[in-house]
Protein backbone atom coordinates (compact mmCIF):
# COMPACT_ATOMS: atom_id res chain seq x y z
CA UNK A 1 0.00 0.00 0.00
CA UNK A 2 1.31 3.19 -0.46
CA UNK A 3 1.92 5.90 2.27
CA UNK A 4 2.27 9.92 2.32
CA UNK A 5 4.13 11.33 5.23
CA UNK A 6 2.22 12.39 7.70
CA UNK A 7 4.05 15.96 7.40
CA UNK A 8 3.11 16.14 3.76
CA UNK A 9 -0.37 15.82 4.87
CA UNK A 10 -0.63 18.30 7.81
CA UNK A 11 0.80 21.11 5.27
CA UNK A 12 -1.87 20.21 2.76
CA UNK A 13 -4.27 20.74 5.97
CA UNK A 14 -2.16 24.11 7.41
CA UNK A 15 -2.12 25.15 3.26
CA UNK A 16 -6.40 24.89 3.54
CA UNK A 17 -6.90 26.07 6.95
CA UNK A 18 -4.69 29.36 6.37
CA UNK A 19 -6.28 30.00 2.34
CA UNK A 20 -9.81 30.02 4.03
CA UNK A 21 -9.79 31.78 7.05
CA UNK A 22 -8.10 34.41 4.62
CA UNK A 23 -11.23 33.84 2.25
CA UNK A 24 -13.95 33.74 4.91
CA UNK A 25 -12.41 36.45 7.10
CA UNK A 26 -11.73 38.91 4.04
CA UNK A 27 -14.95 37.95 1.73
CA UNK A 28 -12.31 36.86 -1.06
CA UNK A 29 -14.32 33.81 -3.29
CA UNK A 30 -11.72 33.92 -5.67
CA UNK A 31 -9.41 32.62 -2.82
CA UNK A 32 -11.65 29.44 -2.60
CA UNK A 33 -11.65 29.02 -6.30
CA UNK A 34 -7.49 29.35 -6.10
CA UNK A 35 -7.53 26.74 -3.28
CA UNK A 36 -10.38 24.37 -5.81
CA UNK A 37 -7.36 24.44 -8.58
CA UNK A 38 -4.32 23.59 -6.00
CA UNK A 39 -6.98 20.87 -4.36
CA UNK A 40 -7.82 19.80 -7.63
CA UNK A 41 -4.80 19.33 -9.64
CA UNK A 42 -2.97 17.43 -6.05
CA UNK A 43 -6.39 14.96 -6.79
CA UNK A 44 -5.53 14.74 -10.30
CA UNK A 45 -1.61 14.19 -10.48
CA UNK A 46 -0.67 13.04 -6.84
CA UNK A 47 0.41 14.38 -4.07
CA UNK A 48 3.41 15.59 -5.35
CA UNK A 49 1.59 18.34 -6.91
CA UNK A 50 0.10 19.65 -4.14
CA UNK A 51 1.67 23.41 -3.83
CA UNK A 52 1.14 23.13 -0.42
CA UNK A 53 3.37 20.11 0.00
CA UNK A 54 5.61 21.45 -2.84
CA UNK A 55 5.97 24.79 -0.75
CA UNK A 56 6.83 23.34 2.30
CA UNK A 57 8.86 19.91 1.48
CA UNK A 58 12.38 21.93 1.91
CA UNK A 59 11.37 22.79 5.33
CA UNK A 60 10.07 19.14 6.03
CA UNK A 61 13.44 16.51 4.94
CA UNK A 62 15.03 16.43 7.93
CA UNK A 63 11.16 15.32 9.59
CA UNK A 64 10.66 12.37 6.94
CA UNK A 65 12.57 9.79 7.71
CA UNK A 66 11.57 9.01 11.14
CA UNK A 67 8.05 11.09 10.21
CA UNK A 68 4.41 8.52 10.50
CA UNK A 69 2.69 7.83 7.17
CA UNK A 70 -1.34 7.78 6.24
CA UNK A 71 -2.46 6.02 3.47
CA UNK A 72 -2.46 7.70 0.22
CA UNK A 73 -6.18 5.83 -0.88
CA UNK A 74 -7.15 7.31 2.55
CA UNK A 75 -5.71 10.94 1.63
CA UNK A 76 -7.44 10.50 -1.65
CA UNK A 77 -10.28 10.07 -0.42
CA UNK A 78 -10.24 12.97 2.19
CA UNK A 79 -9.35 15.23 -0.97
CA UNK A 80 -11.87 13.73 -3.02
CA UNK A 81 -14.02 15.27 -0.03
CA UNK A 82 -12.58 18.53 0.14
CA UNK A 83 -12.85 19.25 -3.39
CA UNK A 84 -16.43 18.14 -3.23
CA UNK A 85 -17.30 20.62 -0.62
CA UNK A 86 -14.99 23.58 -3.00
CA UNK A 87 -16.98 22.26 -5.55
CA UNK A 88 -20.36 22.95 -4.06
CA UNK A 89 -18.84 26.40 -2.16
CA UNK A 90 -18.25 27.70 -5.64
CA UNK A 91 -21.92 26.78 -7.30
CA UNK A 92 -23.09 28.50 -4.54
CA UNK A 93 -21.21 31.74 -5.33
CA UNK A 94 -21.76 31.13 -8.97
CA UNK A 95 -25.66 31.08 -8.20
CA UNK A 96 -25.30 34.56 -5.89
CA UNK A 97 -25.64 32.59 -2.62
CA UNK A 98 -22.65 33.45 -0.96
CA UNK A 99 -23.77 32.49 2.30
CA UNK A 100 -23.87 29.54 1.45
CA UNK A 101 -20.96 29.29 -0.19
CA UNK A 102 -19.21 30.36 2.98
CA UNK A 103 -20.96 27.80 4.71
CA UNK A 104 -19.54 24.99 2.34
CA UNK A 105 -15.86 26.57 2.47
CA UNK A 106 -16.03 26.76 6.22
CA UNK A 107 -17.43 23.40 6.54
CA UNK A 108 -14.09 22.17 4.89
CA UNK A 109 -11.88 24.37 7.09
CA UNK A 110 -13.42 23.05 9.69
CA UNK A 111 -12.48 19.56 8.99
CA UNK A 112 -8.84 20.59 8.07
CA UNK A 113 -8.64 22.05 11.45
CA UNK A 114 -10.30 19.30 13.10
CA UNK A 115 -7.64 16.97 11.11
CA UNK A 116 -4.88 19.08 12.35
CA UNK A 117 -5.82 18.82 15.81
CA UNK A 118 -6.90 14.89 15.82
CA UNK A 119 -10.24 14.57 14.59
CA UNK A 120 -10.44 13.45 11.10
CA UNK A 121 -13.98 13.09 9.63
CA UNK A 122 -13.26 12.26 6.54
CA UNK A 123 -11.50 9.03 8.33
CA UNK A 124 -14.64 8.49 10.34
CA UNK A 125 -16.49 8.29 6.45
CA UNK A 126 -14.08 6.49 4.73
CA UNK A 127 -14.40 4.14 7.74
CA UNK A 128 -18.02 4.00 7.55
CA UNK A 129 -18.47 3.41 3.79
CA UNK A 130 -16.44 0.58 4.31
CA UNK A 131 -18.09 -1.23 6.63
CA UNK A 132 -21.07 -0.39 4.85
CA UNK A 133 -19.54 -1.66 1.92
CA UNK A 134 -18.38 -4.68 3.47
CA UNK A 135 -21.74 -5.74 4.84
CA UNK A 136 -23.31 -5.43 2.07
CA UNK A 137 -21.36 -7.97 0.17
CA UNK A 138 -21.79 -9.98 3.00
CA UNK A 139 -25.40 -9.75 3.06
CA UNK A 140 -24.96 -10.96 -0.93
CA UNK A 141 -22.62 -13.55 -0.85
Amino acid sequence: MKEIPIPYVRSNQTGIVIVLLLALSLQLPWLIAALFIIQTVGLVFGPKANLFILAARPFLTRLLPSAQTEAAELQRFNNSLGVGFLTLSLLSFALGWATVGYIFAGMMGAAALGAILGYCIGCTIYFQFNQFRARRRFKKG
